[in-house]
């Protein structure tokens, strides 16, 4: 059953179904709650499961101004507040993990489930701040021959050439706070993590790498990783049936 509830000026889209103890489930960047629809299901025979549109996707309107990883963090604690939900648990996928270890380092929730997550900052070569550096030195230059007008139109061909699927489709607004996300790096947070902690991960995933998850098992304090062959950053859709017997597993325990 979809459901809207204002918080923080925001206007919040979720889906609400099965019965029992809380879960909260966060999608990825550029998804919607419709896309972890199978997680939910699998949650649902155990838990009572808010399925959220995180503001800017599927139903909840775009923010007017980019929030960082704290907006949306703090949007989702007053969620938590608003329809006192006792110690739910946090499941994310993607950037929706992203949002679950930063609440989760300052929460008392009942058990934490990231799924291909993000958090981890991307590691660097000088080949990409090079790329950087000489994209922004020329959108100085096109500013200055052609103006301002033509400028832009050159600048956001040159962006859809170079830059991510998901910056690409992104609205400026949410690409800023695209651009945030990704250079912002959660590691200091997950030793703070306190409940038991579910790593479920795609070994072929190229977007949040199994590095990530591994270095994730190490700084939580109780967490395990179970991992996919062949599968990519949606795990959960690459393989349903094994998903579904580890999330089961873990939320019965």
């Amino acid at each position: 059953m979809q459901q809207t509830l204002e918080l923080n000026g925001f206007l919040i889209n979720y889906d609400v179904t099965g019965e029992g103890k809380p879960l909260i489930l966060m999608h990825g960047w550029g998804c919607d709650h419709t896309t972890v629809a199978s997680v939910a299901r699998v949650a649902a025979e155990t838990h009572k499961v808010y399925n959220i549109d995180l503001p800017g996707f599927g139903k909840s309107p775009e923010p007017k101004t980019a929030l960082p990883v704290e907006g949306y963090a703090e949007i989702i604690e007053a969620f938590i507040d608003r329809l006192g939900l006792e110690k739910p648990v946090l499941a994310g996928h993607s950037y929706g993990g992203r949002v679950a270890i930063l609440i989760a380092s300052r929460r008392d929730v009942d058990k934490v489930v990231l799924i291909d997550a993000a958090g981890v900052k991307p590691r660097r070569a000088m080949k990409y701040y090079a790329k950087v550096w000489s994209f922004k030195l020329a959108k100085k230059f096109w500013r200055l021959v052609l103006g301002a007008q033509k400028a832009e139109v050159r600048i956001e061909a040159a962006r859809q050439r170079r830059g991510s699927a998901d910056y690409a489709a992104a609205s400026p607004v949410m690409r800023q706070a695209l651009s945030m996300a990704v250079n912002h790096d959660l590691t200091n947070v997950m030793p703070l993590i306190k409940a038991p902690t579910l790593l479920i991960w795609g070994d072929n995933d190229t977007a949040t790498p199994l590095s990530d998850a591994k270095l994730m098992e190490k700084l939580i304090p109780d967490a395990g990783l179970v991992s996919f062959p062949g599968c990519g950053h949606y795990s959960f859709l690459d393989n349903p049936q094994g998903f579904a017997a580890v999330l089961r597993s873990f939320l019965r325990s």
